[in-house]
């Protein structure tokens, strides 16, 4: 969690955060009108996704480059191409997968599913058009709601606060759909907790986006249930859940029910956990050096050198073993006296 700013900063950044939200509904509208006049109605869907993730990288680049001055402004919105990236979006698949099996799971034993199968040549190819839908539409999210605005809104008012506000903000779009209920705007939220804690552990949008993705892709491309209301994304497959209004959603499908509120709430320690690592990778505080500067080779040479010298052995030198003596005279003349002569 990041502290906020404050002064002139902290007011500069709410401000950039207004705009960035102005921006994603201009965005937004210029995608479906650009879409509708450039594609038959069945790639409108996929050609808006992808004109609205352009958009959006744009867009917020160039506020990020302008206004921050930030010499990588498509990094900084969360899409830095550093190094297991992939792995990151494979565990937000994974996530998301699991938790779309878990909410699916009470249909399958309450009354089932009815699966209608169209396995024609071109419904596979129909099938990875979806596929790339809910990849751009998800990677649009992450990027509208826990991208660049929501950045500047955690500087102004705290990581808290911006996780806070974003899900009241998705929430009331989410509210917006046809067939929205009080179940749907408090899935949206969990979805928004889940997912901000994704980015707030890593730094990145990476397992956020593989878990949007992972979340409603399983459900469409797989079971063929209605995604927020909508129900022919995949071609394949065609889901009929056959249960009580509680556990299905009814025509809004799983994003209207209480038990994927439940789950989704339930699997945020469960992220928590596995983004341990890559929280310790991205949010470990930088060590700042303080005190004295050292420098360690200079104070290591010195000793070296010191020590050299003490080991060197010394010069050659006199050595005097005892003192040389003079001879008494009524010695030296005595028969048999050595004289000096004689000793040498």
């Amino acid at each position: 969690m990041s502290t906020p700013a404050t002064g002139p900063g902290r007011v500069r950044a709410y401000l950039q955060c207004l705009a960035a939200v102005c921006y994603f509904f201009l965005a937004r509208s210029l995608a479906a009108r650009g879409a509708q006049g450039l594609a038959s109605p069945r790639w409108v869907p996929l050609i808006e996704q992808a004109m609205l993730v352009f958009l959006l990288l744009i867009g917020y680049g160039a506020m990020g480059w302008w206004m921050d001055r930030q010499s990588r402004p498509v990094s900084a919105q969360g899409l830095a191409r550093r190094a297991g990236w992939l792995g990151e979006v494979g565990l937000g698949v994974s996530a998301g997968w699991a938790i779309g099996v878990i909410c699916v799971l009470p249909l399958i034993i309450s009354g089932g599913i009815a699966i209608v199968l169209a396995l024609r040549p071109s419904a596979w190819g129909w099938l990875l058009a979806d596929a790339a839908f809910f990849a751009l539409m998800a990677l649009a999210e992450e990027i509208a709601f826990r991208g660049y605005g929501f950045q500047r809104f955690a500087l102004s008012v705290g990581s808290l606060g911006a996780v806070l506000g974003y899900a009241a903000f998705y929430a009331i779009l989410e509210a917006l759909l046809p067939g929205s209920s009080h179940a749907s705007v408090a899935v949206s939220v969990a979805l928004t907790l889940l997912l901000s804690t994704a980015y707030l552990r890593t730094r990145a949008l990476w397992v956020s986006w593989g878990i949007n993705f992972g979340w409603k892709a399983s459900r469409a491309l797989i079971f063929g249930l209605a995604v927020s209301g909508i129900s022919n994304h995949s071609p394949v497959v065609q889901g009929d859940p056959m249960g009580s209004f509680w556990l299905t959603g009814g025509e809004f499908g799983l994003d209207g029910t209480w038990i994927t509120f439940f789950v989704l709430l339930a699997a945020i320690p469960v992220l928590y956990r596995l983004t341990r690592d890559l929280d310790f990778r991205y949010n470990a505080p930088v060590i700042v050096p303080g005190g004295i500067a050292v420098d360690l080779d200079a104070a290591g040479r010195a000793q070296h050198e010191a020590a050299l010298r003490s080991a060197e052995p010394a010069g050659p030198g006199l050595v005097q073993i005892l003192p040389a003596a003079s001879v008494p005279a009524d010695v030296a003349g005595a028969p048999g006296a050595l004289t000096q002569d004689d000793s040498d």
